[in-house]
């Protein structure tokens, strides 16, 4: 039997507070509402309770973000991609972020598990005033516990499919599978590394220069004192993105970097004190 799982969030100003709508059928939902930076933030924890998507499950998760509001989407625990004996397991986001709404969408890992076929899709619409942080690390297998994302010995394989899309900006998709030794062992590839983590920052229209090179700064610094700063790097593919990534050995040390591009990020780019939410301690 398959889960069929689907989240609405919306997000509108009641004052100068961002109150939150949620509506789920199948079991996708938040676990939490809180407020830990004053009204205008709102943070939510989403869960699905089942623990794991398995072949055939499908999750769709569709956030509306009304002008002004601002909401920080996050997860109590990592996302996990379980075996499939044949369907695909899908996961999906839309994010539509108004004009001067932001949105940060930060859930803990993913990991996909040997003999699994999944797909992550995520697609962020910002309207001209809007921004967003948002980041996403991946995991094959579970390095640190010595089991490897593999060929399956089914003829479906082991295979993740990612998709980040910021329409008319920034597209990107690609899928790893455990029998291409050429991408994950190459240097020019994962380079042997079995985690990935990506952090961007975006707006609905270009950023100025000078905003933009200061942000680029800051995500440059935060890698180059890091442990992997040999495996890291930030470029910004459009006017309107700025994109830093790190490959590791291990799920923590990549996090640990993308929370600290993240506070710097919140800082320069916003003025706004980072605040970890409080289940990422849990």
């Amino acid at each position: 039997m398959s889960w069929l799982g689907h989240l609405t969030l919306d997000y509108c100003l009641d004052g100068d507070r961002t109150t939150a709508l949620d509506r789920h059928d199948g079991p996708l939902r938040v676990l939490q509402r809180l407020y830990p930076e004053g009204p205008r933030v709102c943070h939510h924890v989403l869960v699905h309770p089942p623990g794991g998507i398995v072949g055939g499950d499908v999750l769709d998760i569709q956030a509306n973000l009304a002008a002004g509001t601002h909401a920080l989407i996050t997860t109590p625990g990592a996302t996990r991609f379980y075996r499939s004996s044949g369907p695909e397991a899908v996961q999906s986001l839309t994010a539509r972020v108004a004009d001067g709404a932001r949105l940060e969408w930060l859930p803990l890992e993913t990991i996909a598990y040997r003999s699994s076929v999944a797909t992550n899709r995520m697609r962020f619409e910002l309207a001209p005033g809007a921004e967003m942080i948002g980041w996403d690390v991946l995991a094959l297998g579970l390095p640190a516990a010595g089991e490897a994302f593999e060929q399956a010995a089914s003829p479906v394989g082991s295979r993740y499919t990612q998709e980040i899309e910021l329409p008319g900006v920034w597209l990107e998709r690609g899928t790893v599978r455990a029998d291409d030794t050429a991408l994950l062992d190459s240097p020019l590839g994962w380079a042997g590394h079995r985690v990935m983590g990506t952090v961007w920052l975006a707006a609905g229209s270009p950023l100025a220069r000078e905003r933009r090179e200061a942000l680029l700064d800051h995500a440059r610094q935060a890698a180059s004192a890091h442990e992997l700063a040999g495996t890291a790097g930030t470029t910004s593919p459009h006017a309107a993105v700025i994109v830093l990534r790190v490959l590791g050995p291990r799920v923590e040390p990549v996090m640990q970097m993308l929370a600290q591009v993240w506070a710097r990020w919140r800082t320069e780019a916003w003025q706004i004190d980072p605040v970890p939410p409080r289940v990422w301690r849990t």
